[in-house]
């Protein structure tokens, strides 16, 4: 690897509870369709219970029954522009580009990524998509006519890890099955998990949370700033060492969030950079004999 390309550094985000307050159905979807949040999703996790299913295909599954019940269209058009009507927690909408500046001071470079049980067409249609990389979310199948008629992709907390070695290995493509389940030596890898932050809001994290810590890389737990009594349930994921820290979900410079992570970043740079002083010695180092 040249000593000049920037050290790779990525944050990869969990949506619903991360970036954004709640559930992303719960900000337009579900007023669309005439229920309360809480009530579409007791009916949600009661199919699930009663099918013995997956939580999030049966999600999914409701969502196109209420949207034909109520003659809602089912397009990937209509799921973005419900998208539109998300919002997000202090700070999200500067904290990219920040970020993205505070790398580069330190000679990394810095990506984005979310991996979601949300909906990618939502998401897709948010202010914030073309900050991303890539995002790794639910998504539904469309017949030739453009109209959803069930679940392509469904991502649960389970499956999450999956995508956390796709950018490690560097297998974006979702096609690609070959290279995500390759040797590949750890050196020759895309992204260190070293150098990888998980972001998360609970227990549906918590695989990602220890993989991503156990791998040398540093996961951090975020509660809803509006909802301080939260702040107890993610702060037992540190008793438990599941994450390296935790703070409110306000993404504002000067936050502690953003004070942690500028903290990270100097780490990160830190250790490329004594990686780098220990080439460049063994380079000069005389031949023996």
């Amino acid at each position: 690897m040249s000593e000049t390309k920037p050290t790779p550094l990525v944050f990869i985000y969990d949506f619903d509870g991360t970036l954004a307050p709640g559930e992303m159905q719960e900000h337009s979807f579900i007023p669309a369709v005439g229920m309360k949040s809480r009530a579409f999703w007791k009916q949600s996790n009661d199919l699930a219970r009663e099918a013995h299913g997956d939580r999030i295909l049966l999600y999914m599954h409701l969502m196109l029954q209420e949207a034909m019940l109520h003659s809602l269209r089912r397009s990937r058009e209509a799921f973005r522009e419900h998208g539109k009507g998300i919002s997000f927690f202090p700070g999200v909408e500067t904290w990219f580009q920040r970020i993205n500046r505070e790398g580069g001071k330190r000679g990394l470079e810095v990506k984005h990524y979310v991996i979601s049980s949300g909906l990618l067409e939502m998401i897709e249609g948010t202010r914030i998509y073309p900050e991303f990389e890539k995002v790794f979310a639910s998504t539904f199948l469309y017949d030739a006519d453009g109209v959803a008629v069930g679940p392509a992709l469904a991502i649960n907390y389970t499956t999450k890890t999956q995508f956390l070695f796709r950018i490690n290995k560097g297998a974006l493509d979702l096609a690609d099955d070959t290279t995500v389940n390759a040797y590949i030596p750890k050196q020759d890898r895309a992204v260190p998990f070293e150098n990888m932050v998980y972001i998360g809001d609970g227990s549906t994290d918590i695989p990602c949370f220890r993989l991503v810590r156990e791998q040398g890389g540093t996961s951090v737990a975020v509660y809803d700033p509006a909802k301080p009594a939260l702040e107890g349930r993610a702060a037992k994921l540190i008793d438990e060492q599941r994450v390296d820290f935790v703070a409110a979900a306000d993404y504002g410079e000067g936050s502690p969030l953003d004070e942690f992570m500028r903290a990270v970043m100097d780490a990160v740079a830190a250790r490329a950079r004594q990686r780098t002083l220990a080439r460049q010695t063994r380079r000069k180092r005389p031949a023996l004999g």
